[in-house]
């Protein structure tokens, strides 16, 4: 267990799994949605965002904290665990209110705000995100899966 990718819906408690999973082993911690936001809630470009991504990868070990479904395909070939957190829709938006006000490593601002996007994003990841995530789970048999 030396490259690990955390996914699951937002509001999941990915960046906090990740955080005392990262301070149990040691092993490198990278935030997507540092990587992706700027603080000034622009993002970066997805070439730089890949290339970065990318260049995470090719070390010999990391943990990779974040859903990015665009991405699962290059991080499920590069990894050797993924960890799903498998919540249901109301836990997730019990866990995206919570962190309205609250400053959190992984995100370069302070939401003030419940965003509705964000809402949007948590009512559909059961029947949009989790079949693909349990697809390529499936396909991927030589990596070890935690659900």
């Amino acid at each position: 267990m030396k490259k690990i990718i955390i996914i699951g819906c937002m509001g999941s408690g990915k960046s906090t799994f990740a955080e005392k999973l990262h301070r149990k082993t040691k092993i490198p911690l990278f935030h997507l949605d540092n990587i992706w936001w700027k603080a000034n809630r622009t993002h970066i470009s997805r070439e730089e965002f890949d290339s970065e991504l990318n260049r995470i990868m090719q070390g010999d070990s990391w943990i990779i904290d974040g859903d990015y479904s665009r991405t699962y395909a290059a991080r499920f070939e590069k990894c050797d665990t993924v960890i799903f957190l498998d919540y249901s829709e109301e836990q997730c938006m019990e866990g995206i209110r919570s962190r309205v006000g609250k400053v959190r490593a992984d995100m370069p601002w302070v939401e003030t705000e419940l965003s509705a996007e964000l809402v949007e994003l948590v009512k559909g990841y059961r029947t949009q995100t989790r079949p693909k995530v349990l697809e390529l789970i499936a396909a991927h048999e030589n990596v070890e899966c935690r659900i």
